[in-house]
C-alpha cells in the first residue's frame, strides 16, 4: 500500500511540476541570432539585432542554456540526461558563479521586477501553470527579442528543453512576471 501511495504522489508531483505541457516549439535554428563564439574573443558586450547590448555574462548564461535544447524533461534534473525548468535556469546561471535558488517559486523572489517593455535577453519569465495551486511553478530564460516577440528557453514536461514565444496563447495566459537577476 505504501508503494502505491508513493507512486501516486510521484505521478501527481510530476504532472504539476514545471507545469509546461503546451506551447509551440521554435526551431533552434531561428533562435537566438547570437552566434556561438569563443568567449575570449568577445568584447565586453555583443550587439544583437533589436537590442542595444548584451554583457559577456548574459551571453554565457544564454549560450550555456541553449546547449541543452532537445534535452528531455526530468524532475529535479540539471544534466544533459534530463532537466526541469528551474534546473535549466539554475545550471545556466552557475556558469557565472551565480547560485540561484533551486525552485522557480524561490527564483521569483530575486532581482528586480520588470514590465514586459523592459525585458531583455538574460531576464527570467515566471508562470503559474497549475490553476489549482495558483503559485509560480515554471520559469524560462529570455534568449531573444524580435520586434514585440519575446522568446524564452525552458524545459516543458512534454517536450523537454525548447524555445517558446511569450505571445503563444498558453504562455501569455499563464504569465505572471518578469525579473532581472543581472
Amino acid at each position: 500500500m505504501r508503494g502505491l501511495k508513493m507512486t501516486f504522489l510521484v505521478l501527481i508531483f510530476t504532472l504539476t511540476s514545471c507545469g509546461a505541457r503546451k506551447g509551440i516549439t521554435t526551431s533552434s535554428e531561428e533562435i537566438p541570432k547570437v552566434q556561438k563564439q569563443q568567449y575570449a574573443s568577445l568584447p565586453d558586450f555583443v550587439e544583437i539585432e533589436d537590442e542595444p547590448e548584451i554583457t559577456r555574462e548574459e551571453f554565457s548564461i544564454i549560450d550555456h542554456a541553449m546547449q541543452f535544447l532537445g534535452t528531455k524533461y526530468k524532475y529535479g534534473g540539471t544534466t544533459p540526461e534530463g532537466m526541469d525548468c528551474s534546473g535549466l535556469v539554475y545550471t545556466a546561471f552557475l556558469t557565472q558563479e551565480i547560485a540561484l535558488p533551486r525552485s522557480s517559486r524561490d527564483m521569483a523572489l530575486l532581482g528586480e521586477e520588470l514590465d514586459l517593455e523592459q525585458v531583455k535577453t538574460g531576464d527570467l519569465l515566471f508562470f503559474k501553470t497549475d490553476r489549482r495551486k495558483k503559485v509560480i511553478n515554471h520559469v524560462g530564460l529570455v534568449v531573444e527579442l524580435e520586434g514585440d516577440q519575446i522568446y524564452f528557453i525552458h524545459s516543458s514536461t512534454s517536450r523537454g528543453v525548447i524555445v517558446s514565444a511569450l505571445n503563444e496563447n498558453y504562455w501569455r495566459d499563464h504569465f505572471v512576471m518578469a525579473r532581472r537577476i543581472l
